[in-house]
């Protein structure tokens, strides 16, 4: 058995520290050592909520390529349970354009599946009766395999800078029983989106400013952000380990809001590392 199971989301992030966001307009810019790192939300997901101490499976398609290899021994540096298969288009990369401040901008290159299932459903489906938990990147292959997804105890998905109109996202949102979803373009609808998907619990985030939990049989709370314990180096992940964090907390027994403020203490911490491999100590585990 494994306390989550994480659905797609590998990848590697390509950090590029720049003077500024949107960088300036030039030919070309002198910037610190640019390194390739395992990155991608279910990454994110799976190396918090193992440095929370939970147990973790991933699966995932992954290129035979370099890109593929840095994600392959990253996940080899942890105890987290992979089941992987062979993506022909290659790697998921992304190059993240990094602030003094740490804020971010990501180009983000999918590599989009194409062909028959990854997987079969009898092997899904064993996967997901070992798990007490199910979270659910938004990848193309796996949205073809929610029926069987949908068998999880609990479900959650992150469904991003969503803009509620774009119904590739609906179908995650549906089998889910927590929701993530950042506020960047639903900005003052998040609200309403987030009562068109009750009775789910939804969680709209929006980075310093905190997140607002949205419950079925409560009014919307504001969850302040947590202060980070040292400097702010780099902003990436900090949502995946938000979302690591909410799970850690409720397959402990917290409650939602008490899971959601932990969880911000998470996050912060994420904030102060460079990169998502954690180093023991580094994420509070209560």
């Amino acid at each position: 058995m494994v306390d989550l199971l994480v659905i797609g989301g590998l990848g590697v992030d390509v950090r590029v520290q720049v003077p500024a966001l949107p960088p300036p307009v030039a030919d070309s810019l002198l910037v610190p050592p640019i390194d390739m790192r395992i990155g991608n939300t279910g990454a994110g997901v799976a190396l918090a909520a193992h440095a929370l101490g939970l147990r973790v499976a991933l699966v995932d398609v992954l290129g035979a390529d370099p890109a593929g290899d840095v994600v392959r021994a990253a996940l080899a540096r942890t105890s987290i349970r992979t089941t992987l298969a062979d993506a022909p288009a290659g790697t998921r990369r992304s190059v993240n354009l990094v602030d003094p401040d740490g804020r971010r901008m990501s180009l983000h290159d999918p590599r989009p599946w194409s062909g028959p299932a990854p997987f079969g459903e009898a092997e899904l489906a064993a996967l997901v009766a070992e798990a007490t938990h199910v979270h659910l990147s938004i990848m193309d292959w796996a949205r073809d395999s929610l029926a069987v997804l949908r068998a999880a105890t609990s479900v959650s998905t992150d469904l991003h800078d969503w803009d509620g109109e774009n119904d590739y996202h609906r179908p995650f949102a549906r089998i889910a029983d927590l929701v993530f979803v950042s506020d960047t373009r639903l900005g003052e609808r998040a609200a309403a989106e987030a009562a068109r998907l009750a009775p789910r619990t939804v969680l709209v985030t929006g980075g310093a400013a905190g997140a607002t939990l949205h419950t079925p049989d409560a009014p919307p709370a504001h969850v302040p952000a947590a202060t980070p314990p040292g400097p702010v180096v780099d902003t990436n992940g900090a949502g995946d380990a938000f979302a690591a964090g909410v799970i850690a907390a409720r397959l402990r027994g917290a409650g939602v809001l008490d899971a959601a403020r932990y969880a911000a203490r998470v996050a912060a911490a994420a904030c102060t590392h460079d990169g998502m491999e954690y180093p023991d100590g580094l994420l509070p585990r209560e």
